[in-house]
């Protein structure tokens, strides 16, 4: 009987690499757990229209680093770093109030995605904003995935969404597709994202996957 796995934990250490990289004893682990869920979840919510990928977090002996790749670096950062300290402070503000263990030296870092097209959390936003923004459906899944079939490096996609398409009385699925998505094949580049599109008739669910090609070196990545 077939199972569904996630493609980024099933390339987990083959291609992929953990999004928190730090190392604790039985009581610090606990504590740390605790605030890497406050902080992802935190600025998930704070930085929603801000088009985040990922949010990374990586800790030292005294110091904690938060990495935030997004395809819209200038709406964070702010005009002369202003946002950036802002966010910075908020942060700081929201760990003291849910007493989390707060590192000796935070730094915040903001990141820019290179290729927002060929970005599978990017593109699912993307189609999230089309959907609210009340375009027809067929048209956003089209334009998409012309936009990442452009990308160089994308040798296939697929986007599924699910939900009271146009408002109809009966949920239902439509998805397009374009290449070949091979997702058992371990060395096979593909990244996968979900979303949800808050309509005024209920939810709609979007599952976006990217093929970018087989990776043989891992030092390539």
């Amino acid at each position: 009987m077939s199972k569904k796995v996630h493609p980024y934990a099933h390339r987990m250490v083959i291609l992929r690499d953990w999004k928190s990289r730090w190392f604790a004893t039985d009581k610090k682990y606990s504590d740390f757990l605790r605030a890497d869920i406050f902080i992802k979840e935190y600025l998930a919510k704070k930085l929603k229209n801000s088009f985040v990928s990922v949010i990374e977090i990586e800790r030292s002996r005294n110091g904690a680093r938060v990495i935030i790749k997004t395809s819209r670096p200038g709406v964070i950062i702010g005009r002369q770093g202003e946002g950036a300290k802002k966010l910075k402070e908020d942060l700081l503000k929201m760990m003291k109030k849910n007493a989390i263990v707060i590192p000796e030296e935070l730094k915040v870092d903001i990141v820019e995605v290179s290729n927002p097209d060929a970005d599978a959390k990017i593109v699912a936003l993307s189609v999230v904003e089309g959907l609210e923004k009340r375009m027809p459906f067929r048209r956003v899944l089209k334009q998409t995935l012309e936009k990442i079939m452009a990308v160089r490096e994308v040798k296939g996609a697929r986007i599924l969404i699910g939900g009271r398409l146009n408002g109809a009385d009966m949920a239902r699925t439509e998805s397009v597709k374009k290449g070949s998505i091979p997702l058992q094949t371990f060395r096979a580049d593909v990244d996968f994202a979900r979303e949800r599109a808050n309509m005024s008739y209920g939810v709609i669910g979007i599952k976006v996957w990217i093929y970018k090609g087989e990776v043989f070196d891992k030092d390539k990545k």
